[in-house]
C-alpha cells in the first residue's frame, strides 16, 4: 500500500479533480490511501498526530526541502526496491510550517522535490503524478515525458 499523511483538506475544486485522477489511475496498480489531517497549533501537536497513522513496519518518506533530490527513475528504483521489504509506503507531507523533529527522526528517507515551495495542494498532485509515473516506469509501460 502507498499511504500519504498530509496536513489540511483541499479546498479547490480543480486539486481535489487532480487528486482524483491521480489516484484512480495509481489505484490500478497499487492501493492508494490518502490521509488529511487537521492543520494543528504546532509542530508537536501535529507529530503526534501524524504519528497515529504510520504502523511500526512501514517504509516513511518525509517530503523535505533539506531532503535528497532524485530524478523520476531513481525515484521509480526507490519505490520498487523499497516494495520487496515493506508492504507500505507512507509519504509525509507536513504543514506550511514543516515538520517536527520527531516525524523527521521516524523517516527512513527524506526526499525534496525541489528547492522551491509549493502550495500544499498543488504539492499533493505532483507527488501523486510522480507515484503515478514511478508505477508507469516499472511496469516498462510508456508515458509522455
Amino acid at each position: 500500500m502507498i499511504k500519504i499523511i498530509c496536513m489540511g483538506k483541499l479546498k479547490e475544486q480543480y486539486l481535489k479533480d487532480l487528486v482524483k485522477d491521480y489516484t484512480n489511475r495509481i489505484n490500478k496498480y497499487h492501493k492508494l490511501e490518502i490521509i488529511e489531517l487537521k492543520d494543528e497549533e504546532n509542530l508537536e501537536s501535529e507529530a503526534l498526530n501524524i504519528l497515529k497513522y504510520i504502523g511500526a513496519n512501514e517504509y516513511v518518506i518525509t517530503l523535505e526541502i533539506e531532503g535528497k533530490m532524485v530524478d523520476s527513475k531513481n525515484f521509480a528504483k526507490l519505490i520498487d526496491k523499497t516494495f520487496i521489504n515493506y508492504s507500505t509506503i507512507t509519504f509525509i507531507i507536513g504543514s506550511s510550517t514543516g515538520l517536527s523533529s520527531k516525524i523527521k527522526e521516524k523517516s527512513n528517507f527524506k526526499l525534496s522535490f525541489s528547492n522551491f515551495t509549493f502550495p500544499h495542494g498543488l504539492f499533493r498532485g505532483i507527488l501523486l503524478e510522480q507515484i503515478y509515473r514511478a508505477f508507469k516506469i516499472n511496469n516498462h509501460e510508456n508515458y509522455h515525458k
